[in-house]
């Protein structure tokens, strides 16, 4: 079997992440060995693979869904916003410079002749995403790929690698996933559709709706015209469910717990509860760090933007960012740097991770990223850093609080740290990463606290410092958390999808005569 599947979506955010890893889930438990597939992402959530390559989270968590190893093979372009304009592009795991949209997406002023008659450098990139798309599909029975965006968006047709384009070119057939909640969902298959060329209409097999809530015998009357428009069926009406999405590109959600223990807050087993706030600076990346401390029971975590939203959290963070120097001069224009320098001064714990670490030291020199040159830092830690021109990309393990520790390392910045207590060590005393003053802690590992041990004596570390009668729950496991949730979106799709009819598109390939809807116009 060679089969394969592209889930587009009619908008960002429909939902095409956890859609494609619960069609994932659900292959793997009918014993189909599948792997996740997304040509290029945009997202500053990003992971780094065994063999040091980073790609998005949703592929590394579409992985798991598959229960295999996450590779370079799975997102072969990933591109992180460092502006509204500019991005740098990762290929095959490894950055390879700052681009711009106009030069990404089509013409530059350093583009070849060919570049600007073929579309920019984008669509020099094809080659590349179908021989890895064609390398997994000779390895698995089926390849679930990952749209961007929305198929129709007709600007960016010609130069398409992610949607229509690897559509075509790998004639995979094309299910649609639409958030009904958002409303409109019906004007956005049919409109979706309608947008496309003839060719491209012909992938198209048919809809998913997303997260709908109450009677489905209501919508069925839609569902039958829908058909009668388009020729195209509906193959399942997934039902609302909170905190489904995990490791997604679009939003800030932090809602694990939410999703498996359907309660927002679970009760905690000490006294209190832990209020986390995690300042929300500009191009933050890899929020998802704090998702290990929202599954704790009787923690509670919000993201935050003023200062006076600090006073009552027992934790702060600074989480991570890919513009370090930016970030730092927006806590201060908000009056949130003058904020955790107070908390730290009165011995109340604050977290830096990656960028957030790095905004907590003394001074940070960086001729790469802003090109700001010497900056300083809030001075919270006794670190300097210098910004490398090559990015570290490791998944180190170490031991930290005399617990076992294990993260993932994306950072330009080098870090001296020049006092303090080492934070992460090899077991053995020696410094492996990060530093602690009293109560001010800093790393650049993301995922540590993922290490349910590690997590546990961090809590209660924090608790003693906040004066808290906190306890974290003694048999909170993260891993086992994800599974679960997982194991929900496989559910839904077993539940809720008609799994035969999606079977039967996964292995057959791309349909065949499927009517033409002209632009605009109902059939």
């Amino acid at each position: 079997m060679n089969g394969g599947l592209l889930v587009a979506g009619t908008t960002s955010d429909a939902g095409k992440s956890v859609v494609t890893a619960g069609i994932c889930r659900w292959l793997v438990r009918q014993g189909v060995k599948v792997a996740p597939f997304k040509a290029q992402n945009m997202s500053l959530n990003s992971f780094v693979t065994r063999e040091g390559a980073e790609i998005g989270r949703a592929q590394a968590m579409q992985a798991q869904a598959c229960r295999i190893e996450p590779t370079a093979l799975m997102n072969p372009v990933l591109l992180k916003p460092g502006s509204d304009r500019s991005s740098q592009v990762v290929l095959m795991g490894k950055p390879v410079g700052e681009m711009s949209a106009r030069g990404f997406f089509g013409e530059s002023e350093g583009a070849s002749p060919g570049e600007r008659l073929h579309g920019g450098r984008q669509q020099a990139l094809l080659g590349t995403v179908l021989d890895c798309l064609a390398e997994l599909r000779g390895t698995y029975d089926a390849v679930i790929c990952e749209g961007a965006g929305s198929p129709a968006e007709i600007n960016l047709r010609r130069t398409d690698i992610v949607n229509m384009g690897i559509a075509r070119n790998a004639r995979l057939p094309v299910l649609v996933v639409g958030d009904i909640d958002r409303g409109g969902v019906f004007a956005s298959f049919f409109g979706t559709v309608a947008l496309l060329s003839p060719e491209d209409q012909e992938l198209v097999a048919g809809f998913l709706v997303n997260k709908f809530r109450g009677d489905v015998s209501l919508l069925e009357p839609g569902l039958d015209m829908l058909h009668g428009l388009t020729g195209r069926r509906t193959y399942g009406v997934l039902p609302f469910r909170h905190g489904l999405g995990i490791d997604e590109e679009d939003g800030l959600r932090v809602s694990l717990r939410g999703a498996v223990r359907e309660s927002i807050v679970a009760a905690p087993v000490g006294e209190d509860v832990l209020r986390v706030a995690v300042c929300a600076i500009p191009l933050m990346s890899n929020f998802t760090d704090v998702d290990a401390l929202a599954a704790e029971p009787g923690v509670v975590v919000r993201f935050v933007d003023r200062p006076e939203e600090l006073a009552d959290a027992d934790l702060v963070v600074v989480p991570g960012t890919r513009g370090t120097v930016g970030a730092l001069r927006w806590l201060r224009e908000r009056g949130l740097a003058d904020a955790v320098a107070r908390r730290a001064a009165e011995g109340r714990p604050v977290l830096g991770v990656c960028g957030g670490f790095q905004i907590l030291g003394e001074h940070i020199e960086d001729e790469v990223e802003s090109r700001a040159g010497h900056v300083d830092g809030l001075g919270l830690l006794p670190v300097r850093v210098r910004f490398a021109r090559e990015k570290t990309l490791t998944r180190p393990v170490g031991e930290a609080l005399g617990e076992h520790v294990e993260g993932y390392e994306i950072h330009h910045g080098v870090a001296d740290v020049t006092g303090g207590e080492p934070f992460i060590t090899d077991g053995a005393g020696h410094l492996l990463d990060g530093c602690r003053v009293g109560a001010v802690w800093g790393t650049h590992w993301h995922g540590s606290l993922e290490s349910d041990g590690f997590r546990r004596a961090f809590l209660r570390e924090v608790a003693a410092a906040a004066g808290r009668r906190f306890v974290p729950a003694p048999d909170t496991s993260f891993a086992a958390l994800r599974e679960e949730q997982l194991d929900l979106l496989g559910d839904l799709i077993e539940q809720h999808a008609d799994t035969d009819a999606l079977w039967r598109l996964i292995e057959s390939g791309a349909p065949q005569g499927l009517p033409f809807i002209p632009p605009g116009a109902p059939a």
